[in-house]
Formats: structure tokens, C-alpha cells, sequence
């Protein structure tokens, strides 16, 4: 880890969004689900949630590349079951659906704390969620075509919330709390530690001003990495 990695880890999670999040119920397309997770990260959100299950969650995961240390995903049995989770969550639900209760993507505000929901390639979003969110929004369109592909919707209605968060100063000081934020750090500085902190119970190795480890708990694991 370089001092020039450990500060762009900073600045990026000097910008991370705690309070804005994407729903992706039943996107089956792997090249979909990496794109909008990268734009996620690309505006700062810190977490997306999606309801993919099985066999397809392995597959979407596993074309995520580099994407997947940056952004956490969470994975929900069913829309039902992610739409709960949500509203427990005080989240704000917002579809992106094209109806009659549909508003301009643009009108709606996207600093409170919003999950922006989007459906499946073939089949959009479905009665649940249509009859859940609190809001329907819709990206209008001007030429021959009907529709967009999902991570491109995706796409348009992040930057507009970045744009108007970025108005109300919302990137200009950290937002997370600084035990995730300390944790987060870790996770992207060092994930293969990390991840066997996670298998051995044991916390994280602290770090040092300059990104480095300083810690005795990275002991114990090398030393049992080494007798396996």
C-alpha cells in the first residue's frame, strides 16, 4: 500500500453517500450489474442491494472485478424481502417506472435518504414495488425508441443525484462514521487481510496515519497462514 493509494482510499471515502443506495430487483445481466455498481461507486454510494439469488448472485458477483471491494452488495431472497429491509431502514423508495404516477426524474429530491429501484431487463419493475415506492420517476425521452437499458437509467438518475448533492455541500466532508469509515479503509487497503480477519473472528490490524499496518492481530494471521 503507497501513501498515493492510501490517499485517493481518503478522498474517496471523504465523498462516500450513506444515505443513497440502489435497489436492482431481478437485473440478470452481469455486464448490467457491474455497470451500475461502478457507477454507483463512481458517485460515491457506499452500499447496493439487489435480489438476485443462487446460482445468478454467484455469476453477478463474480463479474464484478474490482468493482465489488469498492461497493458493498447486499443480496435479498425477494423484492418483498428487500423492500422491507428498506423501509425498516428509513429509506425513501424511488422507481424508476414509467406510468401515470410517473414525475421527471429531475423533480424529485435526492439528498433526503433515497433507494433508487430499478427492474429486470425483460420484465421492469414489478407490482410490488410499483405499489411500495413513494415515488415513480421516469427519464423523458425524444426520440424513436421506448426505453433505455438499465444501467444507463441508472446512470442518468445518479448524476442528477450527485449534481444535487453535490449543490447542498453533501461531498464536502466525510459522511460516514468514523468506525466505518476506519473499517472500510481496511477493507479497501487490504482485502485479502481483511477477509482473513472476517474467518478468524479477530479485528482489524490497526492502521497508521500513512495507511500502513501497525498491529499484532497481522501477526497472528501470517503466522497461521503460514502453518496451513
Amino acid at each position: 500500500m503507497t501513501r498515493d493509494q492510501t490517499a485517493n482510499h481518503q478522498s474517496a471515502l471523504d465523498a462516500r453517500q450513506p444515505d443513497l443506495t440502489v435497489l436492482m430487483d431481478a437485473v440478470t445481466k452481469p455486464h448490467n450489474v457491474s455497470a451500475i455498481i461502478r457507477t454507483a461507486d463512481a458517485v460515491g454510494i457506499q452500499q447496493v442491494h439487489t435480489t438476485s439469488t443462487g446460482e445468478l448472485a454467484r455469476r453477478n458477483y463474480m463479474s464484478l472485478g474490482g468493482a465489488k471491494h469498492w461497493v458493498a452488495v447486499t443480496t435479498h431472497r425477494s423484492t418483498r424481502t428487500a423492500l422491507k429491509a428498506l423501509r425498516a431502514d428509513g429509506w425513501r423508495l424511488v422507481a424508476a417506472y414509467s406510468g401515470e404516477r410517473s414525475r421527471d426524474y429531475r423533480d424529485v429530491d435526492y439528498t433526503q435518504k433515497v433507494a433508487i429501484i430499478v427492474g429486470g431487463e425483460r420484465v421492469g419493475l414489478n407490482d410490488a414495488v410499483r405499489a411500495e415506492a413513494d415515488e415513480h420517476i421516469a427519464i423523458p425521452m425524444h426520440g424513436h425508441g421506448s426505453s433505455l437499458t438499465v444501467s444507463v437509467v441508472v446512470g442518468i438518475i445518479l448524476f442528477e443525484a450527485e449534481r444535487q448533492r453535490r449543490a447542498a455541500g453533501l461531498y464536502d466532508r466525510s459522511r460516514l462514521t468514523p468506525e466505518e469509515r476506519a473499517r472500510t479503509l481496511f477493507e479497501w487497503s487490504y482485502p485479502d487481510i481483511a477477509e482473513r480477519c472476517r474467518a478468524l473472528g479477530k479485528p482489524y490490524p490497526a492502521l497508521t496515519a500513512d495507511g500502513m499496518i501497525a498491529a499484532n492481530p497481522l501477526i497472528d494471521i501470517s503466522t497461521v497462514s503460514a502453518q496451513e
